[in-house]
């Protein structure tokens, strides 16, 4: 008799604890879903909270990991294949959002990002820290012609999409600041300077190495957080999970500027005085993506390819690419490749 085919992947438990490699028997496809071989997944900031205990929706034992470039291995009862469909070998790509419920008020107007009852990847279903993953067929992404390898696409699934999510909020202007210049930012300053926008970078103050990297990569200034930028923004879009850099980029924003915050979790926003936000100085929030949002920012790498700046670690390693970027080891994405 042949023996159950096995797979595996990284299995996070409970609150600071590591992760820890599992083999499982290989996942068969329920009805609409894909099965899919992982060729690389990139590590974003978002595992880490995952992992920190700091995203209360979490759903352990599971495994993270939403940046997910993989190969279409085997098709679920439902999934329509062939022409206009999905077939196996086929490139595909998979984001954070995992599912929505395609009924509440939100899902109705559009806003499925914010669905009241989603499903995330590797969060509340399991993800790419694997050799295989399984997904909802209608929430992948067509991978097949995008002019990038596996580790240099995985960051454009949540990096990528999240950005330029972000960017779009940001609206219209000349200076954009960005604050965290790490997966997302690196990707998001070239899309920004091809659109015709002067990019400041603001990293953690003496990371010389992110700084001269957001120069090479057409940032106009690069400094630190707490400095003043030469000139006022007209947006600025925070990546870094601080909730004291709000104040500084609301003072950094020209009258009637905006600051958009982009991550899913930051520390607490201090007291600041009425005056930094007013004069119509916005501060707005970015949840999560729609596929939308997916569709169109692919759609833009096709035309105009970034430079995807990534560390590879084998699968095993997922715990030290954590640790690194947790410190902020990583120029660039972190990527594992099982």
């Amino acid at each position: 008799m042949d023996a159950t085919p096995t797979m595996h992947a990284m299995v996070w438990q409970a609150a600071g604890q590591a992760l820890q490699m599992e083999e499982r028997p290989v996942p068969e496809p329920g009805p609409g879903q894909l099965r899919l071989r992982v060729l690389a997944c990139a590590v974003c900031r978002t595992d880490v909270h995952l992992i920190d205990g700091e995203l209360p929706f979490a759903r352990p034992p599971v495994v993270p990991g939403h940046e997910i470039v993989g190969r279409i291995e085997a098709l679920g009862p439902l999934v329509q294949a062939g022409v206009g469909g999905w077939r196996l070998g086929q490139r595909v790509g998979v984001p954070w959002l995992g599912h929505t419920c395609g009924h509440c008020d939100y899902c109705a107007a559009g806003q499925e990002n914010l669905c009241d009852h989603p499903g995330w990847t590797g969060c509340t279903r399991d993800g790419g820290f694997a050799t295989h993953v399984l997904a909802e067929a209608d929430y992948v992404f067509d991978l097949d012609d995008l002019p990038l390898d596996d580790v240099h696409a995985a960051p454009l699934l949540c990096a990528g999409l999240i950005g330029y999510r972000a960017y779009r909020r940001a609206g219209r202007g000349q200076r954009l600041g960005l604050y965290g210049f790490g997966a997302a930012a690196h990707l998001l300053v070239q899309l920004a300077r091809s659109e015709g926008w002067q990019v400041y970078a603001f990293t953690r103050a003496g990371d010389t190495a992110a700084q001269a990297h957001a120069r090479r990569l057409g940032a106009v200034w690069a400094g630190a957080s707490e400095e003043p930028p030469p000139h006022l923004l007209d947006a600025a879009i925070l990546f870094a999970p601080v909730g004291a850099l709000v104040p500084l980029a609301l003072r950094a924003v020209r009258k009637g500027g905006r600051v958009v915050c982009a991550g899913i979790q930051m520390s607490d926003i201090p007291g600041f005085p009425y005056r930094d936000l007013w004069q119509e100085r916005q501060l707005v929030s970015v949840a999560n993506l729609t596929r939308a949002d997916g569709q169109a920012y692919l759609r833009a790498v096709r035309q105009t390819p970034p430079q995807v700046h990534v560390q590879v670690y084998p699968l095993a390693q997922a715990n030290e690419a954590l640790a690194d970027l947790r410190a902020g080891r990583v120029l660039g994405a972190a990527v594992l490749r099982p």
